[in-house]
């Protein structure tokens, strides 16, 4: 299948240099590059990705539409609780 893509210029560098090195074809190097990327992906040193457990935490105990008034009110609270140990 025919494909056209943007590579950068150092990147398109770095593939020359390597399929002379090799001596493929720029085409295949890219292929080789390509399918060892999308393996790598899935894996992390023959690891698979790490995936982060999930808890519920419950319904909220508060109203979630007011969550920036409750936050202002309790900074509010705060402030006079600083003012009021300074006396």
């Amino acid at each position: 299948m025919r494909s056209t893509v943007r590579i950068d210029d150092d990147l398109m560098e770095a593939l020359r240099a390597s399929s002379e090195a090799e001596g493929l074809s720029m085409t295949r190097m890219l292929n080789r590059l390509l399918r060892s990327g999308l393996a790598a992906e899935s894996t992390v040193a023959g690891r698979p990705m790490f995936r982060e457990a999930t808890t519920r935490m419950g319904r909220p105990r508060f109203e979630l539409d007011k969550a920036l008034s409750l936050a202002a009110a309790l900074e509010d609270e705060e402030i006079l609780r600083k003012l009021a140990v300074r006396k």
